[in-house]
């Protein structure tokens, strides 16, 4: 309730500047205006691209980043966390490369692979993997070392250790490492769609920004924004039905 409130009053407010022209319409488009240049990007599209296509570009390229960073970055990290030397090894490049701004990155990334898709997923990519590595290693030394030891009292194997007690026990951490790390690779998509496109919801931000075309900046931000949350909620709906016991003790 609160927060719908809140979303309504910046809508509300929002509402009355661009209604009443308190602020020049170029810097600040109301919600009618997006709302048209919404209406008109769907039906002619933005740059002979549709306004659906643009979305699915975006989502495609963040996603496939997104998978293949899970899918390595995960285990990665996980043996980070539970095996010491694993860690002093791969630990100093993570904390290096992690704080670096990936936009610090589009040079040699171009030089390297060229002006293709590769490099666009190789950015989204590397955000999102260092990320989620650090999260999940730090999910693995979080465990309660009095549950692991008791454990180790009953005489489990280390696979049977790592399967029913380390690995369910860092598991809502992990998600929220998860999460923070979609977010991060969603907004260096923007950075990523920089690299020569043609279509893109950040690519399409950057080039209407070129034309002070406020009205679509505002769009495709809206849309950005919308997608993420979007994201982030499904998510949140698979941690509730996966780690149902999370804070249960």
């Amino acid at each position: 309730m609160v927060s719908t409130v809140a979303v309504g009053s910046v809508f509300l407010a929002w509402l009355v500047v661009g209604e009443n022209k308190l602020v020049d319409p170029l810097l600040l488009p109301g919600p009618r205006e997006v709302f048209e240049t919404a209406t008109t990007l769907i039906t002619d599209g933005y740059r002979q691209v549709p306004l659906w296509q643009h979305v699915l570009v975006s989502l495609a390229r963040g996603m496939a980043a997104f998978a293949a960073a899970a899918a390595t970055g995960i285990p990665l990290g996980l043996m980070m966390g539970r095996f010491a030397t694993l860690n002093a090894i791969f630990d100093p490049f993570v904390q290096f490369l992690r704080p670096l701004p990936k936009l610090a990155l589009i040079p040699l990334v171009i030089v390297w692979f060229g002006i293709g898709e590769f490099s666009k997923f190789l950015l989204i990519y590397l955000s999102t993997f260092l990320t989620v590595v650090v999260s999940a290693a730090a999910a693995v030394t979080g465990v309660q070392e009095d549950r692991i030891r008791a454990a180790q009292s009953l005489g489990v194997s280390r696979t049977q250790l790592f399967r029913f007690v380390i690995l369910p026990s860092a598991m809502p951490e992990l998600f929220t490492g998860v999460r923070v790390a979609i977010g991060i690779g969603w907004t260096t998509l923007i950075a990523a769609e920089m690299i020569a496109s043609s279509s893109g919801l950040g690519w399409m931000v950057i080039n209407a920004s070129s034309y002070l075309r406020t009205d679509v900046v505002l769009l495709g931000i809206l849309l950005l924004g919308g997608v993420g949350y979007l994201l982030d909620l499904a998510l949140v709906t698979a941690q509730r039905m996966s780690v149902h016991w999370s804070g249960k003790g």
